[in-house]
């Protein structure tokens, strides 16, 4: 079975050999197919081939065609293969029916990103979330799931909620689903909580969005170690869904700027609905953010089709309206590398190098903070708390007493002026 450590590190070495299978209706499938490539071997699974069938619209009882079906149990066969993974959702009939005619464990693309991230889940609410998404996959599917629900042990698509035993009835699985909205809706207020705490102290939220493997936690961690805080740094590693609980670190750029960085789940094409359904209560802090860095893989030949991607999820969980700045990311990958047109910003960054992480915090503190003003003011000794608000959350130029109180020069940005400009001299 896969296991990983702490650090999200494989510590089995078993992997399993797999066929992929996928079904081309329309357009090109190359790069789908390849995607489904990294989420197998994400998933600790070693490809030993790949089939297409190109046709008008899926066979309802077996997804592909009869002759095809024959030909994959056929090469599966031969390859020593233990799982077959097709690149859709199958139906509870066509798994069962693929299972009976190949003789192996059949996999879809929702069951092996579901199975990838029951591995990756650190947290509580993670593991619930995707314990409720499992859950919901496999309720209409309980007779399609006859063989892979019986056999005992491990295996990609066997962790989890459902296979402890066949006769796990749809009474019983509706009853966990309830128990685990409600330790779910639980986790969620506490978190409204703290929101409302941080929201109150004032202090802006950054959250980083994108593409899966885009690099969004290594630009948390670069732009950490820019503020000398490496030492919270979080695990980012080169594979699909390295990230899968919501990171929060605290950023403090200088005395009067200072943020929230939050780092989320990546995005990929395809992602099971019921998946983005049972993380919308994490995603919430990208809704509530108020400023997304959108970070896209710039190394990628296709990335337009990434930001797509990226931008109906953003849509799906309701932040599609949020101010965003696009963040190229990779750049020492990629040279010669020439943006598409988007409707923000665009800021060219190697998190990996360090290159242009300068101009990406300028444009952060740009956006967040607003423009400055520098004002020069009198603040009479009375107002002891209006002293302690210039220090500590404006930059402060120069500060002097005299007979009359406290003389500051300072920048500020338009809001905290409307609170001080009856302090105002000339």
């Amino acid at each position: 079975m896969l296991k990983f450590n702490e650090n999200n590190d494989v510590i089995t070495e078993e992997r399993y050999r797999a066929i992929l299978v996928g079904l081309q209706t329309g357009g090109d499938i190359s790069y789908s197919m390849e995607e489904l490539a990294g989420l197998a071997e994400a998933a600790n699974a070693q490809v030993l081939g790949k089939i297409v069938q190109v046709l008008d619209r899926p066979n309802t009882a077996t997804f592909v065609g009869k002759g095809k079906t024959e030909e994959i149990r056929e090469l599966a066969e031969n390859m020593e293969a233990d799982v077959v993974i097709f690149n859709d959702e199958l139906s509870g009939m066509q798994l069962r029916n693929l299972e009976e005619i190949i003789g192996l464990r059949i996999i879809d693309r929702t069951i092996l990103i579901l199975d990838i991230f029951a591995s990756r889940a650190v947290s509580r609410e993670g593991k619930l979330q995707v314990e409720l998404a499992q859950l919901k996959y496999r309720l209409p599917r309980l007779t399609g799931f006859g063989k892979s629900l019986s056999r005992l042990g491990g295996g990609i698509g066997t962790r989890g909620p459902g296979e402890k035993k066949l006769e796990t009835d749809r009474r019983h699985i509706e009853r966990q689903m309830t128990d685990i909205k409600a330790e779910l809706a639980k986790l969620r207020q506490t978190r409204s909580v703290q929101r409302s705490k941080r929201e109150k102290s004032g202090v802006p939220v950054v959250a980083l969005v994108g593409y899966t493997n885009s690099g969004k936690s290594a630009l948390m961690n670069r732009l950490l170690l820019e503020c000398d805080k490496a030492e919270k740094s979080v695990a980012a590693k080169d594979m699909l869904f390295a990230t899968l609980d919501t990171q929060q670190r605290s950023v403090k750029l200088d005395a009067s700027h200072e943020f929230i960085l939050v780092d989320t789940v990546g995005f990929i094409s395809k992602l099971p609905h019921d998946l983005i359904e049972a993380f919308k209560s994490t995603l919430e802090e990208v809704r509530y953010a108020d400023l997304l860095l959108h970070v896209v893989d710039s190394s990628y030949e296709d990335n337009s089709f990434h930001i797509a991607v990226t931008n109906s999820v953003l849509e799906e969980i309701g932040a599609g309206g949020k101010e965003k700045l696009t963040v190229f990311n990779k750049i020492d990958l990629s040279p010669d590398f020439q943006a598409p047109a988007t409707n923000s910003e665009n800021i060219f960054v190697s998190a990996k190098e360090g290159t242009n992480i300068d101009c990406l915090i300028e444009k952060i503190k740009e956006r967040i903070f607003g423009a400055k003003m520098r004002v020069n003011l009198l603040i009479p000794f009375s107002r002891g708390d209006l002293v302690s608000f210039l220090c500590e959350k404006t930059e402060v130029l120069s500060m002097n007493y005299v007979e009359e109180g406290t003389r500051f020069e300072a920048e500020i940005n338009q809001e905290d002026y409307q609170r001080l400009k009856a302090y105002e001299i000339i």
